[in-house]
């Protein structure tokens, strides 16, 4: 009497026989056929283990069991990929630097990709990781994650192809893939709240428009002053680009005429808030007399900026401690990998104006 695994088995085999089921397709999950052939979990279990073993599937963990017939698995290469946007400036050498020792330290080695936060750089990249099939894993900060990006069904290929990919920074809400990156939200809302509570009401914002931690730093700033009952107001508000970031003074007017009004600004990032310092020199505003201004990440410019602000620290060497640690988690298969995103301090210094004592 054939058993209950050895029908699912004969079943996946006649798929593939009268073409229903090709290379590279995914099969039905667990649950469906589960349903299917009214049998327990642990037989489907059972029966694509056997299939595994015969080279006609693969389990990719996190995304499901897909035809492969004839493919070997890979021999590991002991080099995991990290792809970041930038590398050599900001935040981005202390990441990758903690990134580096944890693997190294277990005897990996790190391939360093830069995107330049351009799409098809990131495309190119991505291209050449299927290609090779040279990396372990993949850890991979997003590009541009605030608007539509063409490159999704790339890593979809990489996970399919058995390469783990982990999110730092940021991350694409249409992949189930886990990211390790500051809470953006509850970064907006503290420093937001931290001039609240010095006093400020007339407060405007500069986030950045094409990622998706600038929608989080904004929505962060949006619920400090609706808890505080105060009306947002979209020409308080200025949006702005990743390129246009480096042209901040060139586009001075507009900022300045968005924020005209407001006795404090709450900035996307120390960048940002390191260019709007500028730009109040520039003209002759005060800080912190005629505006408060305060940016998010405790980066080396918010310190030696020529007026030193107040920032929420981002802990980017714990973020890349943590990445690294559970990239190499994924890559042995130990536990369920889930998003961990890290809980900002405030970092005061003398960049705001205290109208009320806190």
């Amino acid at each position: 009497m054939q058993k209950k695994y050895e029908e699912v088995v004969a079943w996946i085999r006649g798929e593939l026989r009268e073409g229903r089921l090709k290379q590279g397709d995914k099969l039905p999950s667990e649950n469906t056929l589960q349903v299917r052939f009214g049998v327990s979990r642990q037989t489907i279990r059972k029966a694509l283990s056997v299939l595994e073993e015969e080279q006609i599937v693969r389990s990719v963990r996190g995304s499901g069991t897909y035809i492969e017939i004839g493919k070997q698995k890979r021999q590991r290469s002991m080099r995991i990929a990290v792809m970041t946007t930038y590398v050599d400036v900001y935040i981005f050498p202390l990441i990758v630097k903690e990134i580096e020792r944890v693997l190294s330290d277990e005897g990996y080695f790190l391939q360093l990709a830069v995107s330049n936060n351009a799409i098809e750089k990131e495309r190119m990249i991505l291209k050449d990781f299927i290609r090779e099939r040279s990396i372990d894993g993949l850890i991979a900060e997003t590009t541009k994650s605030g608007i539509p990006n063409p490159n999704l069904k790339l890593y979809k290929e990489l996970e399919r192809m058995g390469v783990p990919i982990l999110f730092i920074n940021s991350f694409y809400p249409e992949l189930d893939i886990a990211h390790v990156s500051l809470n953006d939200r509850a970064a907006g809302r503290m420093v937001t709240q931290h001039l609240l509570d010095c006093g400020h009401i007339n407060i405007a914002g500069i986030f950045k428009a094409d990622d998706g931690q600038g929608h989080q730093r904004y929505a962060g700033y949006v619920d400090a002053l609706m808890d505080a009952d105060i009306k947002v107001k979209g020409k308080q508000v200025v949006w702005i680009d990743s390129d246009e970031i480096a042209e901040m003074r060139d586009d001075c007017s507009r900022i300045l005429k968005r924020i005209k009004g407001c006795t404090a600004c709450v900035c996307y990032n120390d960048e940002v808030a390191n260019k709007l310092v500028g730009i109040c020199m520039d003209q002759g505003i005060r800080i912190p007399d005629d505006l408060s201004i305060v940016g998010i990440d405790n980066s080396d410019l918010s310190r030696f900026c020529e007026i030193p602000f107040t920032s929420a620290d981002n802990p980017v060497q714990e973020l890349g401690k943590i990445a690294a640690e559970m990239m190499l988690d994924k890559i042995q298969g130990i536990g369920d990998i889930e998003t961990v995103e890290l809980m900002p301090d405030l970092v005061m210094r003398n960049s705001v104006k205290v109208i009320t004592h806190i």
